[in-house]
């Protein structure tokens, strides 16, 4: 197989790769000892799903955490929450682009390596954002533990594709999503807890100290789920090439797209409620708290009924109904909102139905949009994650400049994007690919 310094598509069967040696199978996860590997790996499922969403939480638990104690670390630095706020938009940013240096690392040195490297520079991060002396070393501590984070959610969701069967692959990281939703509601509380008792430093150190136990765990337990493949270049030419052969897949490019834009409508409910709540509805803080787990229960509760629908639909089948849903979903609340017809009860159903159908979409469309890579789901978990967080960032920041009136606009019109790219992006995928026995894109 030639390197990706002359990288090219075709579309290859899982018959195509039996008639190779064995040691180009091996490559492609798809040996001669495959149905034992399997085999021998669905005994251990539990186990290595609740490792992956270890691995998951670890980004949301640096967000969530030190959420709390933004007006105290603003009256230590003497400035502002909005100064402080910067911390979580760089943090953001280094997590989008951790993500693209590693997706080619997990790929060429195998998963477990690059996880080491980059848990041992979060934990040094976070050790130094809890002894940082200004603002300007906080906030770039702050982007350096993001690079270095990345790595433990792109591993995990690569992971996914190399541990268990493309069929299984959107139940699995409903389960994933599971872990990842419970943060919002742990996490500010451990911080709260932290901040009265300990003050706010002690929120990273224990941060680090979360990460090292995951370390350990992960070294111990986790097994390799991808042996190293150094036909893979890591010289920028290359790796852009090889990027660009995945974005522009039609499966990939579809799936991807829209569901960062349905899933983009997370970040504007994050980003907005508490303007819309407290500001719009002056809810308190402890009620607001209370409103905001209530309803992130909806995504939760989504991600946990999409494991029941997956046995008896399809994930595009699932996919599209969601997508719709919440479309619909938006287009009312848009309307009642701007009519005044929309009152507190009414937009809390209304969110937690749209969440819930985030809860649907997103494993799904995740799925769907790794289900083509075997050999390179590092790269492409990496560009989903980059692609995704990037569309949530923006949104984010739009509501942001905008304002309040803007948060129910970009809900609606985030998730009507998300249903025009399906419709035109599946009108250019000749089959989709959604189970081990379809054709599989390889890059060579």
């Amino acid at each position: 197989m030639a390197g990706t310094h002359n990288l090219t598509k075709s579309i290859v069967s899982r018959d195509d790769l039996r008639s190779q040696n064995p040691g180009d199978i091996t490559l492609y996860g798809i040996s001669e000892e495959y149905p034992i590997r399997m085999a021998h790996l669905k005994r251990h499922n539990n186990w290595i799903i609740v490792l992956l969403g270890a691995l998951c939480v670890v980004t949301p638990f640096a967000v969530d955490m030190y959420l709390p104690a933004f007006s105290t670390i603003a009256a230590e630095y003497k400035t502002t929450t909005s100064e402080i706020s910067l911390s979580l938009s760089t943090y953001f940013i280094g997590f989008a682009l951790g993500q693209m240096i590693y997706g080619p690392l997990l790929d060429r040195f195998g998963r477990k390596r690059p996880l080491y490297i980059g848990l041992a520079v979060y934990i040094l991060c976070s050790l130094g954002c809890a002894s940082a002396h200004s603002l300007h070393a906080f906030v770039a501590l702050r982007f350096m533990e993001a690079l270095g984070g990345c790595v433990a959610q792109v591993g995990a969701i690569a992971m996914v594709r190399d541990f268990f069967p493309v069929k299984e692959s959107a139940k699995i990281f409903s389960l994933l999503f599971l872990m990842i939703g419970v943060s919002p509601l742990l996490a500010p509380t451990i911080g709260s807890l932290l901040i009265v008792a300990l003050g706010w430093r002690w929120i990273f150190a224990v941060l680090a100290a979360i990460a090292s136990a995951i370390l350990t765990v992960t070294f111990l337990f986790l097994p390799e789920g991808h042996q190293p493949d150094h036909s893979i270049s890591l010289r920028p030419g290359p790796l852009v090439s090889g990027f660009w052969a995945i974005f522009k897949e039609p499966q990939f490019l579809t799936y991807t797209l829209a569901g960062a834009f349905s899933f983009a409508g997370l970040f504007a409910f994050v980003a907005g409620s508490p303007i819309l709540f407290m500001d719009g509805f002056h809810m308190g803080t402890k009620a607001f708290g209370i409103v905001f787990a209530v309803l992130v229960m909806g995504f939760i509760g989504g991600n946990q009924l999409n494991v029941f629908l997956l046995r008896r639909f399809t994930s595009q089948q699932i996919f599209l109904v969601a997508l719709t849903v919440q479309v619909i979903t938006g287009i009312v609340f848009f309307v009642g909102m701007h009519s005044h017809l929309v009152g507190l009860k009414a937009t809390m159903v209304l969110f937690f139905v749209f969440l819930s159908c985030i809860g649907l979409t997103y494993p799904n469309s995740a799925a769907l949009a790794l289900a083509p890579y075997s050999r390179h789901a590092g790269r492409a978990s990496a560009l989903l994650g980059c692609l995704q967080t990037g569309t949530g960032a923006l949104i984010s920041m739009g509501i942001g400049m905008l304002g309040a009136s803007s948060v129910v606009s970009l809900l609606s019109s985030s998730a009507l994007v998300a249903l025009g790219v399906l419709l035109v992006g599946r009108s250019f995928i000749q089959q989709v690919v959604e189970t081990e026995d379809q054709d599989m894109v390889v890059l060579h």
